[in-house]
């Protein structure tokens, strides 16, 4: 595929059954980097992929970075403290996956 030579670096996140979340480190034709987010979400009934992309750059990411944390923070202690967020991942590794090397990140 013509779009993956600029792929530095890719992490695969399955996310149930349909989604898979792919985190890629892209290189730009002057030599700099940034970060692809995509969603993908398998459509069983039409039997294709509907993908939905994010782009972050590097004079965003500190602050991107830092904005999802502290939305996650505010989701796990403020809206639903009570709600097992490890459940799935726990789910994952009793099933034999393999744990996403950023999960210890995501605590």
């Amino acid at each position: 595929m013509e779009r993956d030579k600029d792929l530095v670096r890719s992490i695969k996140q399955k996310a149930g059954k349909r989604r898979t979340y792919f985190f890629d480190i892209r290189q730009t034709k002057n030599q700099d980097y940034y970060l692809t987010i995509t969603e993908s979400v398998r459509k069983q009934e039409e039997d294709r992929f509907e993908r939905h992309t994010v782009y972050i750059y590097k004079e965003d990411l500190n602050r991107f970075i830092q904005s999802l944390l502290e939305t996650r923070d505010f989701l796990k202690s403020e809206l639903m403290p009570d709600y097992d967020f490890d459940e799935f991942q726990n789910q994952m590794r009793e099933e034999g996956s393999q744990q996403n090397e950023w999960d210890e990140n995501w605590k």
